[in-house]
């Protein structure tokens, strides 16, 4: 049974890996900074009552599924940008997906970490302001 088991779960990493063009550290990275972001979220929220993603700035189940659903998407837009590799011949669309995305994820993760008390230098705190103010100027034009 065990071999079993271990047998289906090999498969299914296989295809998940020959889907993304093979496995690269890029996207371990990307994983790795996921992880780490969605769990200093839940720290924020969860110990620190500070979120920004709910009214009350604790825990809500819904603010944590609307994280895990907007991860979802980052892995299909690279998914997609590997296959576009694959079509055009190309090798680099999908490494600079990852690494657009793995900025977003290390911005998200400072910010927590700013949430949670962690002094901040200057420049990037006002980097992480200007970069939210554009995304939301972006929002709110609905571009």
């Amino acid at each position: 049974m065990k071999e079993m088991i271990l047998t289906i779960i090999g498969c299914v990493g296989s295809a998940i890996a020959g889907f993304f063009g093979g496995w690269s550290s890029g996207l371990t990275t990307l994983l790795i900074f996921m992880a780490l972001d969605y769990i200093t979220g839940l720290v924020v929220a969860g110990v620190f009552h500070a979120s920004p993603k709910s009214e009350t700035g604790t825990l809500e189940s819904r603010a944590g599924w609307k994280g895990l659903v907007r991860k979802g998407m980052t892995l299909l837009i690279v998914l997609i940008g590997c296959r576009l590799d694959m079509l055009l011949g190309l090798n680099y669309i999908r490494d600079a997906l990852v690494i657009a995305f793995i900025l977003n994820e290390v911005i998200s993760i400072t910010e927590n970490a700013g949430l949670m008390g962690v002094p901040m230098v200057k420049p990037l705190k006002d980097a992480i302001e200007l970069l939210k103010d554009k995304t939301d100027d972006t929002t709110a034009d609905g571009k």
